[in-house]
């Protein structure tokens, strides 16, 4: 290369700024500017003006000979909005300026270009012409794509293009230089001023010459030199040697000389040599300030505190201010995250990224809190504060005062209209009767569940409820709204308008029940009871038992435990029905003095508390009282799981003591339960009293006892993190397997979603590592759990694990994925689980049958299809194992779970995991050792809705579009017709002897035909050879026959026609008639049913009456705002439900 300077070419479109651009930067660094548009002009380099674009018509040849001789030279920066004809020889740096399309256009606007030049324009823009001819045209490391949309844009893109400039005229220069030897004999010599110049030209060329400065000779001068107090220039010889260091790999000694170096060490330098060391000077600092605030004094080098300080400021001069939020958090400087919030000129934008950085990439909890503390307090600060975010930030801090206060202050102040959507966050569990959202909160706000959702918050809550001071109905103009509010946080509200859409959307199949009944041998309890599973998973919540009315006498067949799990599957199907469900199950609950059936009136308990889950304050005297008032283990049983339902969270005092009562009985069916209860009742308060539980779980000599203990200690620890650690190593080191196996629960439970690389790494050490099946399989399905915020990260991490020899290995992956990737349908994870539903293990199908349903659910059918086959094969096989049949079964329910209208929601629309779903699950997965505990992943389902709703709380009939074409998203088709065995019957065999023998025995009566005149016509029609028992042409005429007898009778219904001729004729007409194309999208009724996958393409019309006050929701319950409020509205009608 011949030039000793670079050359710059700055394009883009017109108005983007590339002449003000170029002229700031020849002015810093002297080079040659040359503005090809005014090249042309002045030299007459075009061929005539184009009247139709108002612009000269270039000569490409003409302005590339007129450049040669100047680019040749140098330091030259072109400044064009085309660059695909310049030579590529020519430019060592090209640059693409970028700018946003409305300020394009009215930068365009203002220097009075035609209406059709500016459209042009901005489309080009849009198109992104320029930058695909930059990066067609030039190699891609030498292309630079820089927005410059404002000043400081501007100015950030001229102080990068200068230092790149001033980097590459001197790495020219050094290509000059055959050998650095010359400058490190300067090094020896006595004069300073020697010294000085040679160094400050080996920091010139050292990245071409650091091998010849690495000799031990040479280095060691330039060491002597930083360590030399007397030398002045210290801080050149320490970036010198820096350099040097880096290229020889030795990063830390690279990093303490660029300490050294002060403020000669830039860290503007877009160079791979700086961005190392800043990378590595990050690192370093972060570890120091994380081992400081965790409680290990370690002095922070004062250096190092100033590169990273130095690096604040120039994220605030060049606007990156989500990276400065970034390093912020991860050096812990809640200092500097204010100074960055506050300097953002979009306050509110980098406050919303703050928040979602906090709660997925901020790994301390209590570090956490406090970031919360710090947002909360600059939202309050910004003229309209988003009061979703604030509630958001409250309520993981449990500060439920202070949500309470808000909601108050928005319903009095002139604000409710407007904010009625503030009420989707989700407060805390607390002690207040007004101061938590529940679980239906953020149902009735669209879906907005929070991670501390709770049930009924505190026994003392709904002790309070019945003072009259709290129960009193509110006074004055604001009453109505106070009530609705009230209805909302009770979950009144919301579960009956769950209800309402999913009996009226009930599309469960009742011929799929009917078809595995009839699969299933009358012997076969153990299919018998995942029949009666499949049918309360299918009808979740619809309060539709057509299923059980119509097979009275095989559901009595049930006995025993058989007939508690199926008693307790009426609260499945009843679910969330609040005020008929004791009314419902009164048949079967325990009665004054009379005693029935124990495992009826146990099962009846538990259904009780799945109807009321998280909201069981009306039941839990009844409870309380059936469980003091029998001495019999399977009502004890059903009647803690009961009130662990029902008083999920609560923390209820009273209800401890009676459970723990249970627990001391020793009995090992009301044991488990009550260890059980217990959790639920403490979920996520890390409550002193698990050491209790824990030191009676080493008393007892009770296997059920132990794991209801240790999994109840799992949902104690929920959501705590680093706060579980010390019972994380109690129980993960314990000598009983169980303990430890509950320890893996304990881990996947209290880094629930947080993908933390320490739990991580445990749960896959005892993967591997422990002598337990039953550990190394719950630690592999609890990386489910722990991984539930990257769902797509599952897949790859358990993809050893599910090849492992161990099946219990297997089916924990298969759970793992199952679990993690519910609902999302990721071929990644259907991938995985593919060869596991053909595995020689039983159980391992079982596994894989359940974890595909888990993720297939609500997912297209053309994606499920076929494996709906599968399910249908294995159900309908009796030579299949029965515990793979059993997972068919269950798997087939779990596919069209609430009438094929739910799916299993882990997480809100804002990302925020709903803690009753996921300790429901975790309970789930204890099926395997107790069956009637797979009832609680009916707990995990959320409806998949849209119901739209006026200021008022009432459903107006309106219409919203959906872009895709109706069966993309569309229910099933019905089954019609019981699953029979058609197995095609097999031609018989025709030997070859046989075949011969009838061919000369026609060719001999062929002959004889002949010879008496007859024709050959007439003689095939007599001796037409026909293989013995080759059945191929009557079956298909008997198959041909039952089609148009189908014919005859379609035609018959469809126009009265009863001829069976003129219906065969009306049947093909319609087979032959070409089927009209679908439209490409269609109209969706208030409420309708919108899957997960189908939300990004719903959207409100433009016009439309109603339109959501939060944008961009289109799933869940909406709070709509009315365009015209005094316009008559014509509202959806109120469905009426059995038991109603």
């Amino acid at each position: 290369m011949s030039r000793r300077q670079p050359n710059i070419l700055v394009t883009g479109t017109p108005g983007t700024g590339k002449t003000t651009t170029c002229q700031q930067v020849i002015d810093a660094i002297g080079f040659t500017h040359v503005n090809v548009g005014e090249w042309v002009k002045q030299h007459e380099l075009h061929s005539g003006w184009d009247e139709e674009h108002d612009c000269y018509i270039i000569d490409e040849d003409k302005v590339c000979d007129a450049l040669e001789e100047v680019v040749a030279a140098g330091g030259t920066v072109v400044d064009y909005h085309g660059c695909d004809f310049f030579p590529e020889r020519w430019f060592d740096l090209v640059v693409v300026l970028k700018t946003d399309n409305a300020l394009l256009y009215d930068r365009l606007e203002k220097r009075g270009y035609p209406q059709k030049k500016i459209t042009e324009n901005v489309q080009c823009e849009i198109m992104q012409v320029i930058m695909e001819e930059a990066t067609d045209s030039y190699k891609e490391e030498i292309v630079q794509v820089l927005p410059s949309n404002s000043v400081e844009d501007m100015d950030s893109n001229v102080e990068r293009i200068i230092a790149w400039a001033r980097q590459a005229a001197e790495a020219m220069a050094a290509v000059a230089v055959s050998s650095a030897s010359g400058l490190l004999s300067l090094l020896d010599e006595d004069e300073e001023s020697l010294k000085l110049y040679a160094l400050q030209n080996l920091n010139r060329v050292v990245h071409e010459f650091w091998f010849q400065i690495a000799s031990q000779q040479a280095i060691a001068s330039v060491e002597a030199f930083y360590e030399d107090e007397t030398f002045s220039h210290r801080e050149l010889a320490a970036l010198v040697a820096s350099k040097v260091f880096y290229h020889l790999g030795e990063l830390d000694q690279a990093l303490t000389y660029a300490l050294g170096a002060g403020s000669l060490f830039d860290i503007t330098e877009p160079t791979e040599y700086v961005q190392t060391i800043l990378s590595r000077c990050v690192d370093l600092y972060l570890e120091q300030r994380n081992q400081t605030t965790k409680g290990t004094k370690v002095d922070i080098d004062s250096r190092l505190a100033a590169i990273v300080e130095r690096m604040f400021e120039r994220c605030f001069r060049d606007g990156q201010y989500e990276q400065a939020v970034g390093i912020a958090l991860e050096a812990r400087r809640l200092d500097k995250l204010e100074q960055t919030i506050k300097s953002s000129p979009d306050m509110v934008k980098i406050l919303t990224y703050s928040l979602q950085v906090c709660q997925t990439l901020v790994i301390s909890r209590d570090f956490r809190q406090r970031v919360l503390r710090l947002l909360i307090q600059l939202y309050e600060s910004v003229p309209n504060p988003d009061w979703v975010n604030i509630c958001q930030c409250l309520m993981f801090l449990d500060d439920s005062q202070a949500v309470a206060k808000i909601l108050h202050t928005l319903i009095e102040g002139t604000e409710v209209g407007e904010h009625l959507d503030t009420l989707s966050p989700q407060p805390p569990p607390v002690q207040e009767p007004a101061a938590a959202a529940t679980d239906t909160t953020e149902q009735a706000a669209g879906g907005e569940n929070m991670d501390t959702d709770s049930g009924d918050a505190a026994q003392a809550r709904a002790t309070a409820a019945d003072e009259p001071q709290q129960t009193a109905q509110p006074q004055g103009p604001h009453a109505q709204p106070f009530q609705r509010l009230r209805g909302i946080l009770t979950g009144s509200t919301p579960i009956q308008l769950y209800l309402e859409f999913l009996y009226t959307h009930n599309h469960a199949d009742l011929q799929i029940l009917r078809n595995m009944k009839g699969a299933v041998e009358a012997r076969n309890s153990v299919c018998h009871s995942a029949v009666i599973f499949a049918n309360a998973t299918m009808h979740s919540g619809t309060t539709v038992d057509a299923f059980l009315r119509e097979n009275l006498d095989w559901l009595s067949r049930a006995t025993n435990w058989a007939k508690f799990n199926a008693t307790a599957g009426l609260g499945v199907i009843h679910r969330g029905h609040l005020s008929q469900g004791q009314a419902l199950m009164a048949p079967y609950l325990p009665r004054n003095g009379a005693s029935g059936s124990p495992y009826s009136e146990g099962g009846a308990l538990y259904a009780l508390g799945l109807i009321h889950a998280n909201h069981g304050q009306d039941i839990r005297d009844f409870l309380l009282e059936s469980l003091r008032g029998t001495q019999n283990e399977v009502t004890q049983h059903g009647a803690c799981l009961g009130l662990g339902l029902a008083g999920l969270g609560s923390g209820d005092d009273e209800v401890f003591e009676d459970l723990k009562n249970v627990l001391y009985l020793d009995s090992a069916v009301a044991g488990e339960a009550a260890g059980l209860a217990l959790g639920l009742l403490h979920v996520g308060t890390a409550t002193e009293k698990a050491t209790e539980m824990l030191a009676y779980a080493h008393d007892t000599q009770h296997e059920k006892i132990i794991r209801g203990i240790a999994m109840g200690l799992a949902l104690i620890m929920y959501g705590r993190e680093e706060e579980a650690e010390t019972l994380i190593e109690q129980m993960s080191r314990d000598q009983d397997p169980i303990l430890r196996y509950g320890g893996m629960f304990v881990i996947g439970m209290a880094y629930r979603g947080t993908a933390n690389n320490a739990a991580i790494q445990k749960l896959l050490h005892f993967a591997v590592s422990d002598v337990s099946d039953d550990v190394r399989r719950a630690a592999v399905l609890c990386l489910g759990f722990v991984l539930l915020g990257v769902p797509e990260q599952c897949p790859r991490i358990v993809s050893l694990l599910s090849q492992s020899y161990s099946p219990h290995v297997r089916y924990g992956a298969a759970m793992a994925v199952g679990i993690c990737c519910s609902g999302t349908g990721m071929q990644d994870a259907v991938d995985l689980l593919h060869p596991l539903l053909t595995d020689t293990v039983d159980y391992v199908k079982q596994g894989a049958l359940i974890a595909t349903a888990l993720v297939l659910m609500q997912q297209p059918e053309s994606k499920v299809s076929e494996f709906r086959k599968l399910v249908d094969g294995k159900i309908g096989d009796k030579h299949e194992e029965v515990m793979s049949r059993m997972g068919a079964i269950m798997a087939a329910g779990i596919l069209d779970a609430g009438g094929r209208n739910v799916t299993v929601g882990l997480r809100s629309h804002s990302g925020y995991f709903r803690r009753t779903s996921v300790v429901a699950l975790a309970i789930f997965s204890q099926y395997w050792y107790w069956y009637p505990l797979s009832y609680f992943l009916t707990l995990t389902l959320q409806p998949t809705a849209l119901l739209g709703l006026n200021s008022d709380l009432q459903m107006p009939k309106l219409q919203v579009t959906s872009d895709c074409t109706p069966s993309m998203f569309a229910y099933p088709p019905p089954v019609t017709t019981e699953t029979k065995d058609t197995g095609a019957k097999v031609p018989k065999a025709v030997l070859s002897t046989t075949a011969k023998a009838k061919d000369k025995a026609k060719k001999k009566d062929a002959e004889k035909a002949l010879k008496e005149g007859r024709s050959t016509a007439d003689q095939d029609k007599y001796t037409s050879v026909k293989p013995e028992g080759m059945q191929v042409d009557e079956t298909d005429k008997a198959q041909a026959k039952p089609a148009e007898t189908a014919g005859a009778k379609d035609g018959a219904q469809d126009g009265g026609k009863q001829g069976s001729a003129e219906g065969i004729k009306e049947g093909q007409k319609e087979a032959a008639a070409p089927k009209e194309p679908e439209p490409s999208s269609h109209s969706l009724d208030n409420p309708a049913r919108v899957v997960p996958a189908q939300e990004k393409l719903v959207k409100f019309p433009e016009g439309t009456r109603y339109t959501p006050i939060r944008p961009g929701r289109t799933a869940g319950i909406l709070l709509l705002k009315d365009s015209t409020p005094g316009k008559h509205t014509t509202f959806v009608a109120a469905a009426t439900m059995r038991g109603t």
